[in-house]
């Protein structure tokens, strides 16, 4: 079990100010989506850090949930951080499935689409065509095709879309950058990579200016 980054002490929280029942509001590790919203005690999160899986009190049963108990779709969490008063927790985390018992991925299915969301849910759709059938599905042949057709895909895709800018075709250029983000996304998958760790990578580049790195801002 990875462990959870845990950025206050759980005794120093305002539980006296919220009655002890602690508003919890869980957010997507890897899409910033906002997932549900349920309310911690003290037990609820000690669960929580020890287990890995967010775990709430359910006022309607009365006890401590844990979500994903009957369905598996469990939460599991990366991180906890509360807010400037000390009386709200912020659970980012992994869900194992849909989180709203609705079936859709969030109890807040109409919330506006995040920029860059869809990335998190492209890289999850084509972790799914890995085993599926690749007389149909493009992306599970290319999985068959094996690395060297998928990275000669990601080449092919950086020169049309190079071409694509330098002929000035803003249309072309955006479908262009689309094919090399899609087959790019495909590689990493591949090769058991993904977006967090190239966007971290990215990170630390801008945190330690002492790398010499043409992309060091």
């Amino acid at each position: 079990m990875t462990e959870i980054k845990v950025s206050f002490k759980p005794e120093e929280l305002d539980w006296k100010k919220v009655n002890g029942m602690m508003p919890a509001i869980v957010q997507n590790f890897r899409s910033g989506k906002v997932l549900m919203f349920a309310y911690m005690t003290r037990e609820a999160l000690d669960r929580t850090i020890e287990t890995g899986k967010a775990t709430f009190f359910s006022r309607t049963k009365n006890r401590l949930w844990t979500k994903g108990e009957e369905s598996h779709n469990y939460l599991f969490v990366k991180a906890l951080t509360t807010d400037c008063d000390s009386d709200t927790i912020l659970v980012t985390a992994e869900p194992a499935g849909p989180t709203c018992h609705k079936g859709t991925e969030s109890c807040f299915d109409a919330q506006p689409e995040l920029p860059f969301a869809f990335l998190a849910e492209l890289e999850d759709l084509l972790e799914k065509r890995k085993s599926a059938d690749p007389e149909k599905s493009y992306t599970a042949k290319l999985y068959l095709r094996g690395t060297k057709r998928i990275a000669q895909k990601v080449g092919e895709e950086a020169v049309e879309t190079a071409l694509a800018a330098m002929s000035k075709d803003h249309d072309e250029l955006i479908n262009e950058s689309a094919d090399l983000l899609f087959h790019l996304t495909v590689l990493l998958r591949n090769e058991k990579a993904s977006w967090a760790e190239v966007v971290k990578c990215l990170e630390n580049r801008h945190k330690d200016t002492s790398l010499l790195h043409p992309t060091t801002i």
